[in-house]
């Protein structure tokens, strides 16, 4: 009889636990969400200026993407998060400090991408923090995501840029005297022979390399499931922009020796650019296609295996 009445209280007390949890788990997520709303709310003057970057630099409007991208990432993820306990951690309160000191130095020099990655650590710190080890884990991918909507500080793209425009000149200079159009390289001026062709820092393919480099991001993730094969597909974005933005300013060059420097300005000059986009995200289509080819052969049936069993 006393067994069957222990018994009957240890049933009686699992769904009460249960159901403890389960609003202990809401309301974890409840403040989570309150929290990220107050920190938007405080880093609202630095958010609207970044997206007022974005809008005026063109080499950054593919920030617009980010936050959708990484959005869309998480409810991909509805399901596992789900099954995922919460389990708030200490962990995160070293991230919180560093965006704070990140955000004090960006304010003390007024450096907009101290302060603009403050904000995403600061998003980071709070997931890991009030969610949890194992939930972060599952929002990690998704949340660092985030870093490429910060556009690079004016010093770094100077730094960046003036040897992007140089290789650029350099490779299509080669490409010109290999279809018999006679040019001369002085720096990142290509001299033609009617008149000459100047590589500005708009051509130094910056902007297709900050692009290219998102789309490798985005297009490893879906496309690719081992770990080495996401790291090659986005690291190749580099030398991909840097060889098509070369054919691009080759392509200006022929045009301008044959039709005239008219002919390379205006609208042609943005249609080369949205072309030989197209060219690169081919370039990167056919690299995962000759990685689905040669990995297994390479690293045989069990690699292939692995790969399928990493989880995104």
């Amino acid at each position: 009889m006393t067994e069957g009445l222990s018994g009957g209280v240890a049933e009686t007390r699992a769904p009460a636990r249960a159901g403890r949890s389960a609003v202990t788990r809401r309301t974890q997520i409840v403040v989570s969400v309150v929290a990220l709303a107050l920190a938007i709310a405080v880093y609202t003057p630095i958010l609207r200026g970044l997206v007022g970057n974005w809008i005026e630099n063109e080499d950054y409007s593919h920030g617009f993407l980010i936050v959708p991208l990484s959005l869309y990432f998480i409810w991909e993820r509805r399901e596992k998060l789900a099954a995922l306990p919460v389990d708030p951690s200490w962990w995160g309160l070293p991230l919180l400090v560093l965006s704070s000191v990140t955000l004090f130095i960006g304010r003390l020099g007024v450096e907009y991408m101290n302060m603009r990655v403050s904000f995403v650590l600061m998003v980071n710190g709070i997931a890991l923090m009030l969610l949890g080890r194992r939930m972060y884990r599952a929002l990690a991918f998704p949340l660092l995501f985030l870093f490429l909507m910060v556009p690079l500080p004016q010093s770094i793209v100077n730094t960046i840029a003036f040897p992007l425009q140089l290789i650029a000149a350099g490779m299509a200079v080669e490409a010109l005297h290999l279809i018999g159009v006679p040019a001369l390289l002085e720096g990142n001026i290509i001299h033609l022979a009617n008149g000459p062709l100047f590589v500005a820092e708009a051509c130094s393919g910056l902007r297709s390399l900050m692009a290219l480099i998102t789309l490798g991001v985005v297009f490893a993730y879906f496309f690719r499931r081992n770990l080495v094969e996401r790291l090659l597909i986005v690291a190749s974005t580099i030398p991909i922009a840097i060889v098509v933005n070369s054919f691009r300013v080759a392509l200006t060059g022929v045009l301008a020796y044959y039709f005239g420097p008219e002919a390379a300005g205006g609208v042609v000059h943005e249609t080369q650019g949205l072309f030989t986009f197209g060219i690169a995200f081919l370039l990167l289509l056919g690299e995962a296609w000759l990685l689905s080819l040669v990995w297994p052969r390479l690293f045989g049936s069990r690699s292939a295996g692995d790969a399928k069993g990493v989880a995104r």
